[in-house]
């Protein structure tokens, strides 16, 4: 929109330009709520369902949290299977979502209560699309913690959204092969999962929308989940999110 005026006859013609103004565009809302609990652990909100994530840290963890329609176990180490947590929760009305290997250390009085998926198996649970994903070492040095075959990284469909966790698992190439990611939760800690540099350069390959550290407390302390998010910011079209695994522990 030009507006022009001349000051005298012979004068320079004096231009303004006045820009409209531009729509903000807002992000919309997601549905899925997030409650970071501990290391590993996670609980999904999505509508009227809730869902544990390999649930630890004893029933004072879960204090004031609403009880689960949907429990999902990746591996049988006890960062994930908690065997004592499990028994200190009121899951009387969840399902227990797991791999074999998971299934068969569970106490026989869960067995009612298990859906068994395995690597690359699909299954739709009360309504939700449940997505086995492998999850295993790479490294020579790291194949004794998780053999391929044995756990399931998850991906859940929920609604509009596809959310990954990974387990623990290195940058292995069926998660590079992911797609159409929204959320992916993604572990980095040595010697039992990945470095950083691993984690970030298979995130930059599948490209989910969002990308939250998990599962980042190895031997040695906790990995540098700054760098990472420096690592990963090469793609402007990658969010990296952290929230607080650790919340009774500095991690700086």
């Amino acid at each position: 929109m030009n507006c022009k005026s001349k000051k005298e006859e012979g004068a320079d013609t004096d231009t303004t330009t006045i820009e409209a103004p531009k729509e903000t565009l807002k992000k919309p809302k997601s549905d899925v709520y997030i409650d970071p609990i501990q290391h590993a652990t996670a609980i999904l909100e999505w509508k009227e369902k809730i869902i544990y994530i390999d649930p630890t840290g004893g029933a004072k963890a879960f204090k004031n949290k609403r009880l689960a329609n949907l429990v999902l176990i990746t591996d049988i180490h006890g960062d994930h299977m908690d065997i004592e947590t499990l028994d200190s929760l009121d899951l009387s009305n969840a399902e227990i979502v797991v791999p074999q290997s998971v299934a068969e250390k569970l106490p026989a009085k869960y067995t009612d209560q298990l859906i068994i998926i395995n690597n690359g198996e699909t299954k739709e649970i009360q309504g939700i699309p449940i997505e086995g994903i492998p999850m295993y070492n790479l490294r020579e040095e790291a194949l004794k913690f998780h053999k391929k075959g044995r756990g399931n990284g998850y991906v859940i469909t929920l609604g509009k959204k596809r959310i990954y966790f990974s387990g623990d698992t290195e940058d292995i190439p069926e998660m590079r092969s992911l797609k159409y990611i929204d959320m992916a939760f993604i572990s980095m800690n040595l010697p039992y999962t990945m470095t950083i540099e691993n984690a970030a350069d298979a995130v930059l390959e599948f490209k989910p929308k969002q990308v939250y550290p998990y599962h980042y407390r190895g031997t040695d302390g906790f990995s540098n989940i700054a760098k990472f998010k420096e690592l990963v910011s090469k793609d402007s079209d990658i969010e990296v999110i952290q929230l607080d695994w650790y919340p009774d522990i500095d991690t700086k």
